[in-house]
């Protein structure tokens, strides 16, 4: 067996022998058939066998290890999971990136996430993964600004084949890395067992199974070939609790200690009185005691580290030649995913009360209330009820679940075929459609939480109850109570939630949704050199592709009263009913033209190409491209492209219903050493009391979870996005070192109209640092000047504003080598690959004025996850005459800066680097074995205490292997 080249890039061999071996092929970018994989863009190349030896059982994640690859969606997000998998290109976001089966587009992944979904994909009947990193909407229309992911799949498949494989996470709880955190969780876990613990020594979790049966026959006339597929695959959960550098939620700091932080919404309650400042929770023993920072909740342990998962999928593939002028072809695919996203108890969150504020209006007569406890709260003489934010966990009813299932169904049917030795043509239908149900478990009411703290003595019992649940005009009169089934939520005494009352104010939230897309397509390509379209100085002459395209994606989303209205307490808003569709016509062409063949100094040159119209309800576009291939002589060939992209808004940027959502901050310019003068922040609605003071002091305006609320919505009136992408570069394949090839490509791409909010926090700098008006006016504070509690939010609604631009370089080299070179033939051969990109630029340019930020070499705050400088994949392999294969992988990726200072514990992230090992063995003809181990030196993950939502658990597992080692063994056993 031979392990192909990793990541290879698309230009390994002389078109000849090319040709000679796979015939003409159709490489992503192009709709023209090429006798060879050479292309003006660059095009990087994954195969199955690297699934295989890398033991994925995801294929986003070997796709996301790719250095053009950065932190998406996948099984590592938590809190905002959207139950898809996704790849963004380029660091410029999922959504401009288009992914293709079979050169042909995927629909939207979810009615909650538009980015094409890889869970549809089944692994083991991936062929080869070809990533072409540049612009190619002139090809392929919208959504390719960054690049086009295109998944081949096996086909023609004869015979049975059975593939198994079984892996899991292996770790030793030994983190030494700065901030001191075993001690500090030590520390933690004698004065509060039940939160702060540290795992295990050695823990072994994360357990993955995976089956695929694949069938194919031929029909008895050799004409055609049907392969049917079928897979299960099972993922278990991981929770960070089961590392010690997620035992606890980082904080901050502490001199040379990093401190367990957490969430002022905890386990015990705490009580801010708007009636007279205090700041209280509820003492061991009974009664209040002052609220300390020790109290906070440590939320991060029950997070899931790898969401649990079980997928099924079905599918088959078809083609049967009806006569020498028409082949009949058909994809077909259906997959069934499951997963639950879990993270921290739910419970109040200082707000889903009916005043103002978000607060409660607590009763002075509550009889669930001591004497004293009033008092604290402010009751006195004259004083009847108290409003009072409430912070409290439900620890009792245990982490909130976010139970994600979909089904997904894809069909592709079409006719193509040669019409004569000049021209050919290519019909086809696709029909994809994902159908959602969502299930969000354990969480509250705010409705059923008001009326459960608002509490009297019933008096036809004598006990206490609900005002809501008591007869109001006496145990005999004929008014019905407004909920009889309420029962008290007790949060004044150290056990008094009873299991009724959590049976009471909590409630699932439910969604279901879909998304549709059809697309129909006709092509035709034609090769005009026999009509003498050909340059006099060429053998081959000019080549062209044209045809017409009908695209439309429909989605609908709906939820039940829960979500619609905002009223489960720890979604951070609501969640509306989403309903709309984008339909467009396209119009395309390309070209290819050698102007010179075999001559000095010109062993080719070609230019191509490309043109797309694309007219849609409101707007018409247009995207083209440009490219030149100049081989002076067969061992060295130069490559340059332009291409003019365009993205057009999708149905959830255009028709999205306004609705709260959170972004994260370190504080609030207002808040706790302030950033804004005190003039400043009473202007956009600050209380002067609460300027500048701190949490231990009463002050409010600093969110406990670091998360505030912006008001977003959907805008119909935008425009697409254009993108300008230039790549140069070079392609070597010496002749006097036979089996290498080195390709250099230099890309920038530059994107402008780009359709996204003004971010939250471009507005806050906007005000309090620029004095903008029209910053300060989408700035709306609260009663009680916060931008968390109900009422303050800051205004951000989709628009076309400011811009993304890029550019780097990226590096592939592969090399076999053959050991009879050292007279060593009878130990096989050596393969090195290599791949690595260099970042040299990741601005984002707000847009409203506001200076252009570079995230090259940073993480956090607007960076959110590491967007590394040099990132690289290198793999050496030897082929042994001993049927076997062993292969050593080293994946690097480069430091970065903490965006909000490097004067900290968190300030940097040190280079990472990790090994990988595995192994291939021909046991016999028909059965082959692999095993291997990923991160086998155990590496433990970099942390910072500012990850926010964009990472889980104190890191960035979407970027770094955060659950130690991953070993895995497999067997294929062809029938």
């Amino acid at each position: 067996m031979t392990i192909a080249a990793f990541a290879g890039p698309a230009a390994a061999q002389s078109a000849q022998e090319e040709a000679a071996r796979v015939g003409d092929i159709i490489v992503t970018g192009s709709r023209i058939p090429q006798p060879n994989l050479t292309t003006t863009s660059p095009v990087t190349q994954v195969t199955g066998e690297d699934i295989d030896v890398q033991g994925v059982t995801r294929v986003e994640d070997l796709v996301n290890q790719l250095p053009q690859a950065f932190a998406a969606q996948n099984s590592t997000v938590s809190n905002g999971a959207s139950g898809t998998a996704s790849v963004d290109l380029r660091a410029l976001g999922p959504d401009r990136t288009l992914v293709l089966i079979d050169g042909r587009r995927m629909g939207y992944g979810s009615p909650n996430d538009t980015a094409a979904d890889l869970n549809q994909i089944p692994g083991q009947l991936v062929e080869r993964v070809e990533v072409l990193t540049g612009g190619a909407a002139a090809v392929y229309g919208s959504d390719a600004i960054a690049g086009v992911v295109n998944f081949i799949m096996r086909k023609n498949f004869q015979g049975l084949q059975i593939d198994a494989q079984y892996g899991f996470n292996q770790h030793n709880n030994d983190y030494d890395g700065p901030g001191n955190l075993r001690r500090v969780i030590e520390g933690r876990a004698s004065g509060n067992p039940s939160q702060f613990r540290l795992p295990d020594d050695n823990v072994m979790d994360g357990f993955s199974r995976e089956v695929t049966i694949a069938m194919g026959v031929n029909a008895p006339d050799d004409r055609g070939n049907l392969t049917a597929y079928a897979g299960w695959r099972k993922n278990n959960k991981i929770l960070g609790r089961d590392r010690d550098y997620s035992a606890c939620s980082l904080g901050g700091e502490a001199g040379d200690d990093f401190t367990c932080g957490g969430s002022s919404t905890n386990a015990t309650g705490r009580f801010l009185s708007l009636e007279n400042g205090a700041n209280l929770t509820v003492a061991d023993g009974g009664g209040f005691r002052n609220y300390t920072g020790n109290d906070a909740y440590n939320f991060g342990p029950l997070n899931h580290f790898q969401r649990p998962d079980e997928r099924y999928t079905l599918g088959a593939f078809g083609n049967y030649q009806v006569n020498d002028k028409i082949e009949a072809f058909t994809s077909l695919s259906f997959s069934d995913y499951s997963t639950v996203a879990q993270i921290a108890p739910s419970g109040i969150f200082f707000g889903g009360g009916t005043s103002a504020n978000g607060g409660y209006n607590i009763s002075c007569d509550n009889p669930l209330l001591s004497a004293a406890q009033a008092a604290g709260l402010g009751c006195a003489a004259g004083v009847e009820t108290v409003e009072v934010l409430v912070g409290r966990r439900n620890v009792e009813g245990g982490g909130r679940q976010d139970d994600i299932s979909s089904q997904n169904y894809r069909g592709v049917v079409g006719i193509r075929g040669d019409l004569d030795d000049a021209w050919s043509y290519d019909i086809a239908a696709t029909y994809s459609k994902v159908q959602l149900s969502r299930i969000y478990r354990n969480e509250f009411s705010n409705i059923r939480i008001g009326r459960a703290l608002d509490v009297a003595i019933d008096p036809a019992t004598g006990q206490a109850a609900c005002v809501s649940a008591i007869d109001p005009d006496g145990p005999t009169g004929p008014l019905a109570p407004v909920d009889a089934a309420c029962v008290p939520y007790n949060l004044y005494s150290p056990d008094g939630v009873t299991q009724e009352a959590l049976n009471y104010i909590q409630v699932a939230g439910l969604q279901r949704g879909k998304t549709e897309q059809q697309v129909l397509t006709a092509a035709m390509t034609g090769d005009l050199t026999k009509y003498g379209w050909a340059s006099p100085w060429a053998e081959q002459g000019l080549q062209v592709a044209f045809g017409a395209e009908y695209r439309r994606d429909k989605l609908d989303a709906a939820s039940d009263v829960a979500f619609q209205t905002g009223d489960l307490a720890g979604q951070g808003g609501p969640t509306p009913n989403v309903s709309g569709s984008v339909q467009v016509y396209d119009l395309f062409g390309e070209f290819r033209m050698p102007l010179i063949e075999g001559q000095p100094l010109a062993e080719q040159v070609s230019i191509n190409g490309s043109y797309r119209r694309s007219t849609y309800d409101k707007f018409n576009s247009d995207a083209y491209g440009l490219g030149l291939d100049w081989a002076p002589v067969q061992d060295i060939r130069f490559r340059a492209s332009f291409a003019r992209t365009t993205r057009a808004p999708n149905v959830v940027e255009l028709f999205r219903p306004e609705g709260l959502n959170l972004f994260d901050s370190d504080g609030d310019p207002c808040g706790p050493n302030p950033t804004a003068s005190l003039t400043q922040c009473v202007a956009t609605g600050v209380p002067a009391a609460q300027y500048g003071l701190a949490t231990d002091a009463g002050g409010l305006l600093e969110s406990p979870a670091g998360q505030y609320n912006f008001l977003q919505a959907g805008n119909p009136d935008l425009a697409p996005e254009t993108a300008d992408t230039f790549t140069i570069g070079t392609v070597f394949t010496p002749s006097f070192a036979p089996g290498l090839n080195i390709s250099v490509d230099y890309y920038s791409i530059k994107l402008k109209d780009r359709i996204d909010i003004i971010d939250p926090l471009v507005t806050l700098e906007r005000c309090y640092e620029n004095d903008d008006p029209a910053a300060c006016a989408r700035i709306v504070r609260s009663d009680i000047g916060t931008l968390w509690t109900t009422g303050g939010y800051v205004e951000a609604f989709n628009t076309n504003i400011g811009g993304l631009e890029t550019s780097g370089v990226d590096v592939n080299v592969n090399y076999g080598l053959e050991l009879e070179r050292f007279n060593l033939s009878e130990y096989g051969k050596l393969a090195f690959n290599f791949v690595g990109s260099w970042l040299e630029k990741l601005e984002t340019d707000p847009g409203e004025g506001v200076t252009p930020y570079d995230c090259v070499g940073f993480f956090g705050n607007e960076c959110g996850t590491p967007k590394n400088e040099w990132r690289h994949r290198a793999r050496v392999t030897w082929q042994t005459p001993w049927s076997s294969d062993l292969s050593l992988t080293w994946r690097y990726y480069g430091g970065v800066d903490n965006l909000g200072g490097t004067d900290r514990l968190d300030g940097s992230f040190d280079a990472q680097n990790y090994l990988d090992l595995a192994g291939t063995w021909q046991v016999r003809e028909n059965l082959r074995l692999r095993a291997g181990v990923n991160n086998i030196l155990d590496r433990d993950p970099p942390l910072s205490y500012s990850v926010g939502t964009t990472g889980n658990n104190n890191t960035y597992p979407q970027t770094y292997d955060a659950m130690g080692r991953y070993i895995f063994v497999g067997l294929t056993a062809d029938f």
